[in-house]
């Protein structure tokens, strides 16, 4: 159960769109909320205090920066926003005690209990650290104990590690946790947060910081002078701590130092770096001879290590190698499977699928267009991980996202002149029709709802132009139910949508469509009435279904005026990340940090490619013949959390 207080007096009841729950802790940077997407995942947001516009700029730069961290060992920051003046971030929630509380109720921890808190930590800081980021803030209040392990979480004023970190003068941590560069207002680097690690080991296993706590000027003091006490702190990991603690930044271990010399548990009072860690040399390299150890490596072989003992002891694993938790958005953020993928030649042409079993979307559907017959042909998935069958009566198929239900529509009208859907439930082969409008109105097949129950239509007219050419135009929406067979039909009377397709809004509860020549998206509600607008976009990508992040939180475009993609907050309409990329059209969200895009290359095989918010390509869904135009339809996987 979530360990919360109630919302007090003078706070705001959502922020960004997001129902907020009550309050999970304050500090000085800000208010810390529980909150509930609109998908009802709790996640965690951080409403900072007011700060400048630059301030803000700059807020907005560090938590995406903060974004590319790898979530297995921390809490991930889903994304970022400004209400009322006030920066927020939203991150994922993990259920559990902090460090800080658990000492203090429980008492301090010992034995393994503290090695395994110790290197997973370590783990967390060398996944930070090879993210190229800085935390800052490391310290007991800012280690969750959730039930897959140790979490750090507070990114809050993470920062990117480059010339202006290791520059900046502005002193910002916790002073009991503050390394020596920090009180001084120096530049600080990974080495800081190695010197709050190491007190932060110190306080788990005797219950106070090694500098002490009762007084700020007095602790800063002691941070520069005096030695640190460590307590009852002894054998390899007080050796290993005592060294984190130098004052000068490069006598501190790397966090990947640290990693092995855990695993190596070398004998008390022996030298903890001697046995190939290395001592870390001034501005960070290493010495002649030597090559850092590889963060994958560190991790391969603690994992082997924590494996051999749980086969001679039956210890469990420790939660730090466990699989990570979802995110609030029910998805895995990191797109690189270790496995390899399943090869699937798929009917229609030269087509294959490339699919993993832990990809957050799959393939349920697609439209190949057949030169003979000089139409598409539907290809729609028997179940979420079945085969694929034709349907060459249908103009359009979508498989639901739980894989029961396919909807297809027919190419003809119904004998009495209605456009219609047949819906199949695949569990026992039942079928129902359902008719949404009469000829010569149509509608178009766009989108089920996630949670299988709904499917949206676009309500269209088609006539001809002067030279004959079919135009379409866009006249509103119609929503079925699934349950009761029933379709609402709405008209929106908005002549500036004419042009455009309706899609569900991030929340599902109404929709959205692109408006006027300068393309922005205008909100309704599911009576078609105009909620808001946020103008000046960009352009959709034809073929675009899903513009919105799986949490609903966030969507892509095209930016205005360029070939870059740009992101956008939902609630606020800001634009919160602007990339570059070889991806020639997106097509929707991988997870809550990626999208998939189709890449055409001239002379070669046209891909659909995984793309990070950094540009990068990363791994490939789907594959097909330079000459074939085909249009695949990806679903957003069920999680079973």
């Amino acid at each position: 159960m979530a360990d919360f207080t109630p919302l007090l007096p003078g706070d705001p009841e959502e922020l960004g769109g997001l129902e907020l729950l009550g309050r999970l802790g304050e500090g000085g940077q800000g208010v810390v909320y529980l909150a509930r997407t609109p998908m009802n995942v709790r996640v965690a947001v951080k409403w900072l205090r007011p700060a400048g516009e630059d301030g803000f700029e700059r807020f907005l730069r560090e938590a995406e920066v903060a974004q590319r961290v790898a979530p297995f060992c921390t809490a991930a920051v889903l994304s970022t926003g400004v209400e009322q003046g006030r920066p927020y971030i939203v991150s994922e929630y993990v259920e559990g005690r902090s460090l800080e509380r658990v000492v203090r109720e429980d008492g301090p921890l010992a034995g393994g209990d503290l090695e395994r808190l110790a290197i997973g930590t370590a783990t967390a800081l060398a996944a930070v650290h090879q993210a190229s980021v800085v935390h800052r803030d490391f310290k007991p209040g800012n280690v969750i104990m959730g039930a897959t392990g140790p979490r750090v979480i507070d990114f809050g004023i993470a920062r990117a590690l480059g010339p202006a970190t290791l520059t900046s003068s502005t002193q910002i941590g916790t002073p009991a946790y503050m390394a020596p560069e920090q009180v001084m207002g120096r530049g600080v680097g990974p080495a800081a947060d190695m010197f709050a690690w190491a007190g932060t080991m110190v306080f788990a296993s005797c219950g106070r910081a090694p500098f002490g706590g009762d007084g700020v000027h007095a602790v800063m003091n002691r941070v520069l002078n005096a030695r640190p006490d460590l307590g009852s702190l002894d054998g390899p990991l007080g050796d290993l701590v005592l060294r984190c603690l130098a004052k000068e930044p490069e006598r501190r271990p790397t966090a990947t130092d640290v990693i092995t010399c855990l695993l190596r548990n070398p004998e008390p009072g022996a030298d903890p770096l001697a046995a190939g860690a290395r001592q870390a040399a001034p501005g960070g390299a290493a010495p002649a001879g030597r090559s850092r150890p590889r963060l994958a490596a560190l991790l391969v072989a603690a994992g082997a290590m924590i494996v051999t003992a749980v086969l001679v002891t039956g210890l469990a694993v420790p939660g730090w190698l466990r699989p990570p938790a979802p995110s609030p958005s029910g998805r895995a953020v990191t797109p690189a499977p270790p496995v390899a993928p399943s090869e699937i030649a798929l009917p229609g042409g030269a087509i294959t699928l490339y699919e993993r079993p832990s990809d957050p979307i799959t393939l349920t559907a697609y439209e190949v267009y057949d030169k003979k017959l000089d139409e598409d042909v539907d290809y729609a998935r028997q179940s979420l991980r079945g085969t694929f069958d034709a349907y060459p009566d249908n103009v359009e198929s979508l498989v639901s996202p739980d894989g029961r239900f396919l909807a297809g529509r027919p190419d003809d009208y119904t004998s009495d002149g209605y456009d219609s859907l047949l819906i199949t439930d695949r569990r026992d082969g039942s079928s129902f029709r359902v008719k949404t409008v009469r000829k010569p109105l149509d509608t178009s097949l766009r989108a089920w709802s996630r949670d299988s129950s709904r499917i949206l239509l676009n309500l269209d007219r088609k006539t001809e132009d002067e030279q004959g050419e079919d135009v379409w135009t866009t006249l509103g929406f119609a929503i079925v139910d699934v349950s009761r067979r029933e379709v609402d039909v709405v008209h929106v009377a908005d002549d500036s949508i004419r042009g455009g397709n309706f899609g569900w809004d991030g929340a599902e509860q109404g929709v959205v469509a692109v408006y006027g020549k300068d393309e922005g998206l205008r909100f309704f509600d599911a009576a078609g009435r105009r909620v808001r607008d946020v103008p000046g976009i960009g352009p959709l990508a034809a073929g675009t279904l899903d513009i919105f992040s799986p949490s609903g939180r966030t969507f892509v475009t095209g930016c205005p005026g360029s070939d870059d993609h740009c992101l956008w907050d939902a609630g606020t309409g800001k634009q919160v990340r602007r990339f570059s990329s070889d991806c020639d059209k997106v097509l929707g969200w991988y997870d809550e940090s990626h999208l998939y895009c189709w890449e055409h290359d001239n002379g070669r095989d046209d891909e659909v490619r995984v793309v990070a918010f950094d540009g990068k390509l990363t791994h490939k869904l789907l594959e097909s013949a330079d000459e074939l135009e085909v249009s695949p339809y990806f679903t957003v996987t069920p999680t079973t959390s």
